[in-house]
């Protein structure tokens, strides 16, 4: 008999910020197992995500929501673009001329170890021709990233730390093939190897750090979901975001994020704007109604016809203020950069001086070149060059381990001089979910209050829920509940109807707004609505004026909303009903008074902020191009760990500062050594290497 076909499986990644220890991973893994279709699961902590197998066709939904019943937050992420960027060629290339140089250098110094006890004439000249063998095209293949970035700077008129670099590597080949070519005592090949291997290593440490942020930045990026659902004539088709065109029909289930700009065509909906108005309540929508990009499905499912796709949606076009303020940011320079424009041009000239110097004093010109090349290494910039990757390499893993990652190459630098923070309230002080209070209602009414709440997706109605299950409420046996989109639910229970929605539907009208109950012809209750704060927000604003910080709260949300959170977060500046342009030009007015801003945001309304601040943070839950023009990404929802972030970038300044120290230090010791031609170029390598070590060990106490 054949064996049955096996059935078809899809793989399924979904993100899991909330995930901390090996409980969690029991706890999701035996979780995911009971739902019907799921094959198996694998959680990566490292990575906070679960790959589930799944029979092909799951849907994603049973998979999040059994998670969050869990009480794990889940996102669905893209595997397409989890794949980009997974190789890393120019790392692996860089590693592998690690190896060329480190072996060469291992191989040259056996032959010199030889040659400094004593060998003969003819066996020195041999090892010295064998090392010369084996460093110059070892060096000339190792060395490569710095001869090509020297060359493209000097094409173009300008200075880099790879300029000196090249010049002492190429020289020390250079004396040391002439000094074995005239039948000379001594050769620098492995000076050259040494050099070359030490700089390559600290090259190194400076790409991880940058790939580390551009793999893990690519992580976020992939929790956009890809595909929607267009609506053809075969029926429901899913289909990727990028292949839908105007006039496409589109259905979004409810919880899902509108893909496109389109005309609303399905009867009634409430969707989620907060991500462009910081609003914090769902606004309902009819047929007819302008939806955009962006915008969150509460009571789903949704039908549009695209009006506007691809960069066309209101999403991509309000995202083009990211682009012109980061070109402010953009036009910072790196400190190692800036020192290489003072520096580079000096050592060329201390060591073309020690070389005029030696040549008019005892007119050798072998021996002046030893000096000079002497001078080059010992000034060679390796302590320099690795003074700042170094420390950023352990302050950024630091940082990375503790739930912040560091996307940009200056974002220490900057988020070390910040004076001032700038929080977005919505999402970012707040977890973005309401909360209902519920102390007004007796027994009775929570009964019957929970009873209607069950029968809705809407974010009010599933806060009700959760408040009345901790009280170990009990629903009422209600019948008939009926949802009315954008108004409530209603339903029966005894002979009364029974409401529970906006003050219209339950007949509170001209009453405040929020979450009312009426039951039969009794006046209708109302149920106060609430922003629930993350986690240590309190501390974590006392903590940042503690450090002398100064913290303004804005929102897009109403007055006494905004003025309401400034009060609970400490009496802290806000500003209200604040639109994207207004956010940017709030930041960028601070900025011209002199103060340094650390904006926070999380929504499309902040992104030019964020680009335009001195330095930016944002959560991982928040929008694409959020994350995207933020400096740093909150991976947790711990707002302490901002504070944090700040004092990391503090401590990270002042250890660039004291390696900056350190190899100034070496330099006035080691440079006149040289200069008196007291230092072989050998000797120079090896001072060199115990800068470079000192400036490693020191960068180490980030950790």
């Amino acid at each position: 008999m054949l064996d049955a076909m096996p059935t078809p499986t899809d793989s399924i990644t979904l993100s899991l910020p909330g995930i901390h220890c090996a409980g969690c991973i029991a706890k999701v893994e035996r979780g995911l197992a009971q739902v019907k279709g799921v094959r198996a699961a694998r959680v990566n902590l490292g990575r906070r995500r679960v790959t589930i197998e799944a029979e092909a066709g799951l849907a994603r939904e049973p998979l999040i929501g059994a998670l969050e019943d869990l009480g794990f937050e889940a996102h669905e992420m893209d595997s397409a673009a989890l794949a980009v960027g997974q190789s890393d060629r120019i790392g692996k290339a860089l590693l592998l001329r690690i190896a060329v140089a480190g072996f060469a250098l291992m191989n040259v110094m056996m032959f010199s170890f030889a040659v400094w006890f004593g060998a003969g004439e003819i066996t020195r000249d041999v090892f010295h021709w064998l090392s010369a063998a084996i460093a110059i095209p070892a060096a000339t293949y190792a060395a490569q990233p710095f001869f090509s970035k020297a060359v493209q700077a000097l094409r173009v008129g300008r200075l880099n730390m790879d300029v000196p670099i090249s010049v002492a590597i190429v020289l020390a080949l250079g004396m040391s093939t002439y000094e074995v070519a005239s039948g000379g005592a001594a050769a620098y090949f492995d000076a050259a190897l040494s050099l070359t291997f030490f700089l390559l290593c600290g090259r190194y440490l400076e790409h991880r750090m940058r790939h580390e942020a551009r793999s893990a930045a690519q992580e976020l990026n992939a929790l956009e979901v890809p595909t929607t659902t267009q609506m053809t004539r075969e029926g429901p088709v899913s289909v990727a975001v990028a292949d839908l065109r105007v006039g496409d029909i589109v259905q979004v289930a409810a919880g899902g994020r509108i893909p496109v700009d389109g005309i609303q065509i399905s009867p009634h909906g409430l969707i989620d704007r907060s991500f462009i108005t910081g609003e914090s309540l769902p606004l309902s929508t009819a047929e007819g109604a302008e939806l955009i990009a962006g915008d969150v499905s509460l009571s789903g499912p949704i039908t549009l016809r695209a009006t506007q796709v691809g960069d066309d949606t209101t999403l991509r076009r309000l995202a083009a203020l990211v682009e012109v303020a980061e070109g402010a940011r953009n036009r910072f320079t790196a400190i190692a950069d800036r020192a290489a424009t003072v520096y580079a041009p000096a050592v060329h000239i201390l060591a073309l001086a020690a070389f005029v110097g030696w040549l008019t004093l005892d007119g050798d010109i072998r021996h002046a070149l030893n000096v000079a090349v002497a001078v080059l290494i010992i000034t060679c910039p390796c302590a320099l060059g690795l003074a700042v990757p170094a420390v950023a390499t352990v302050a950024t893993g630091r940082l990375f381990r503790a739930g912040l990652l560091v996307k940009h190459e200056t974002a220490l630098e900057r988020l070390a001089t910040v004076d001032t923070v700038v929080l977005d309230k919505t999402g970012t002080v707040t977890t973005g979910q309401p909360s209902v209070a519920t102390d007004a209602l007796t027994p009775a009414q929570c009964e019957v209050a929970l009873a209607l709440a069950q029968g809705s997706a809407h974010p009010l109605s599933r806060a009700l829920v959760a408040a009345l299950k901790d009280r170990g409420i009990r629903p009422a046996p209600v019948l008939g509940i009926a949802e009315r989109a954008g108004r409530g639910i209603e339903g029966s229970l005894a002979g009364l109807e029974v409401r529970l929605g906006a003050p219209g539907f339950v007949g509170a009208n001209g009453a405040d707004e929020g979450l009312w109950l009426r039951l039969g012809e009794a006046a209708p209750v109302r149920l106060p609505v609430q922003e629930t704060l993350r986690p240590s927000a309190v501390n974590a604003l006392s903590a940042l004026k503690g450090m002398g910080l100064n913290v303004h709260l804005l929102s897009g949300d109403t007055d006494a909303a905004t003025r309401k959170m400034a009060a609970e977060l400490g009496g802290i500046a806000w500003a209200a009903s604040v639109s994207p342009e207004q956010k940017i030009a709030f930041v960028e007015t601070l900025q011209n008074d002199g103060a340094r801003v650390l904006m926070v945001g999380d929504g499309l309304n902040d992104a030019a902020a964020l680009a335009a601040a001195t330095a930016s943070m944002s959560p991982a839950s928040a929008l694409d191009v959020a994350r995207t023009a933020a400096d740093v990404v909150m991976l947790g929802s711990d707002l302490e760990s901002i504070p944090a972030a700040v004092r990391m970038a503090r401590k990270a300044r002042r250890l660039v500062k004291q390696n900056f120290a350190i190899a100034a230090g070496y330099n006035l010791l080691a440079v006149p050594i040289a200069i008196a031609g007291l230092a072989t170029p050998l000797l120079a390598a090896i001072a060199m290497s115990t800068s470079s070590i000192t400036v490693l060990v020191n960068a180490m106490r980030a950790r």
